[in-house]
């Protein structure tokens, strides 16, 4: 008890002294699917005071994206034992409430779950779902002979041109999606035309999570986003012999997403600098990665900010200039990989000596840019327990 009480003592210091904050990713660190990993709550209870008050700025950063962060915040607090608000959640779509150039187009959004009423939430004003598309033009959608029409059609009022395409995370019917969203794409957003593979220009599209797997409750990773992403490209590629295009693309390891979780923290920071960022993840191309590009990105802004120069976040996706205040962010980020999810503890670490290695858990996005070196985990720990214990031990080493 004396021992607890005089790490506690230690880590309020060090979280006052050091301005720490931790990122937790949630699949397969915290949760496998809807059952919670054992270590989770002891984890999370060496986090929180004698009033379940977080000692340290803590964010929950998950590539997940079928729901709201308030609905997020209710499942982690339910499931953890402790109090998660939903400023505490970035979800892969989070960052889109800062894109605000395309708030007011008419935009068509592809996934599952509410997805009208989250893309409302963050900020976009004209929505239109792959199943009102469906239902505006019944004949596109003709693999399931039990959904063709068999009476005659009247017709409905026309929609809006597409302007724009938010693809929030896999659908249930990846046919559907398929075809509609390639119709919308060689139509220029009017889906009841003929198709022109030759268009000179294609819609934006905003991808959030760029998953290829996941870990749920069966013994092997599952196809996340990545993987329809994946057939989506190939589609396009067959039928126009050009790669499709993204305008963003979001979700761990892009660096919009990183820069957006640290504005979190430095607000439940009251706004102050932070010197330590502590990213545990159970996933090499996401968590790892995205960490470790970050902590590079951070490492570049004294010398941005001597300069006066404003970084452009490239990442992944459209370079995007961060204001000024973006500049006065962390020193460091540190990824920590745990043994729980996507990674297997029996495969080695990639290496630059490797290649074949680095070939096998590359199973990031097409538009990465692969580099073996930020695929190295700062340390590699059995689970989320013991990251958290690595991290108390090393703030209150420093305190």
């Amino acid at each position: 008890m004396l021992c607890r009480a005089f790490l506690l003592q230690a880590v309020r210091y060090a979280s006052t002294s050091r301005q720490v904050g931790v990122l937790f990713d949630v699949d397969g660190v915290l949760l496998r699917g809807g059952t919670v990993i054992p270590a989770a709550r002891r984890a999370l209870s060496k986090l929180v005071d004698e009033n379940n008050n977080f000692l340290f700025p803590v964010v929950f950063v998950t590539n997940a994206g079928s729901c709201q962060r308030l609905h997020k915040a209710r499942q982690l607090s339910r499931l953890l034992d402790v109090h998660v608000s939903p400023e505490q959640v970035v979800l892969s779509h989070s960052p889109l409430n800062m894109m605000k150039s395309f708030h007011n187009k008419c935009v068509l959004v592809s996934g599952q779950g509410p997805v009208t009423s989250i893309a409302q939430s963050l900020g976009f004003k004209k929505v239109v779902t792959i199943e009102e598309l469906s239902q505006h033009h019944p004949l596109l959608d003709m693999v399931d002979h039990n959904r063709r029409p068999t009476a005659p059609l009247s017709p409905l009022e026309d929609l809006p041109q597409i302007q724009a395409i938010i693809l929030f995370g896999e659908p249930v019917r990846w046919e559907t999606n398929l075809q509609l969203l390639v119709d919308v794409l060689l139509t220029d957003g009017r889906p009841g035309s003929i198709h022109d593979p030759q268009l000179s220009s294609q819609l934006p599209i905003l991808a959030c999570n760029m998953d290829l797997l996941w870990m749920a409750e069966a013994p092997s990773p599952r196809f996340g986003h990545g993987m329809f992403l994946l057939c989506l490209e190939a589609v396009y590629r067959k039928l126009t012999g050009r790669e499709l295009q993204y305008e963003t693309l979001l979700g761990k390891p892009s660096l919009l997403t990183y820069q957006y979780a640290e504005r979190l923290l430095r607000t439940q920071n009251h706004n102050r600098k932070l010197s330590t960022i502590y990213a545990v993840g159970d996933n090499l191309m996401t968590d790892v990665y995205g960490a470790n590009l970050y902590n590079r990105y951070l490492g570049q802004q004294p010398e941005a900010m001597k300069s006066g120069a404003k970084l452009v976040a490239l990442g992944t996706g459209s370079p995007i200039t961060m204001e000024e205040q973006e500049l006065v962010s962390a020193a460091e980020c540190r990824s920590i990989l745990v043994c729980t999810g996507v990674y297997n503890p029996h495969s080695p670490l990639p290496s630059n000596q490797n290649s074949s290695i680095t070939e096998m858990v590359s199973h990031g996005h097409r538009d990465l840019v692969l580099e073996p070196d930020l695929l190295e985990p700062s340390r590699v720990v059995e689970d989320v327990e013991a990251a958290v214990d690595l991290m108390l031990q090393q703030e209150s080493s420093d305190a």
